[in-house]
């Protein structure tokens, strides 16, 4: 009883560490343009992420293969071998030609200053500026997750009567060892007539 008590003690205390350091992980920027009860649509401004291209065609293989590739880059796998830190959300765009997974750069670093990485198969690139509906779920997500809010969130705004761009990707905010609090979204770029923020 006393070693139960005790490892959820351990456990209790880690997983809010966890919690504290994703607090404190810097977010990727966005104004809300538009707030309704079950989504929202969002102006991301431009900004510099590392992609990695891959033939992925589910969460489970995507997310394996692909952070460790980016975060390979990250932790100095570039040519100065400079640590760079860790922001959420991670961006993933799984579909059955070519899926992709991308870190958003802290705001400090452009394409010009960030290192060349090792890996040729990470590339550098700056995003345009973008609205997006979002919709977001709790828990461990998967591909299941995916596809029923893909569909919540395409038949939502069809009953709004927005329009839909390209295809429904999926951010993650949470590292795989926190338990509790995890925050989902599933994305969508989507035509938004009002003036930028």
């Amino acid at each position: 009883m006393i070693i139960a008590i005790a490892i959820l003690l351990i456990l209790i205390i880690a997983q809010s560490f966890t919690i504290m350091s994703t607090k404190n992980t810097e977010n990727q920027q966005y104004t809300v343009v538009l707030k309704e009860k079950d989504f929202e649509v969002r102006f991301y401004p431009a900004t510099t992420i590392a992609t990695i291209n891959s033939s992925a065609k589910s969460y489970k293989e995507l997310s394996g293969s692909g952070f460790r590739k980016l975060a390979g880059y990250i932790f100095g796998g570039n040519e100065s071998d400079t640590k760079i830190a860790m922001t959420t959300p991670v961006h993933m765009d799984i579909n059955d030609t070519m899926s992709s997974m991308s870190f958003v750069m802290p705001t400090k670093y452009s394409q010009e200053n960030l290192p060349k990485p090792n890996d040729p198969n990470v590339i550098i690139k700056k995003t345009k500026d973008e609205y997006v509906a979002a919709i977001n779920f709790g828990g461990f997500a998967s591909d299941n997750d995916m596809k029923v809010y893909s569909s919540k969130l395409a038949s939502l705004l069809k009953e709004r009567k927005i329009v839909t761009i390209g295809n429904f990707r999926y951010l993650g905010y949470n590292p795989p060892y926190q338990l509790i609090g995890r925050r989902n979204e599933i994305i969508v770029s989507v035509e938004w007539s009002a003036a930028k923020p």
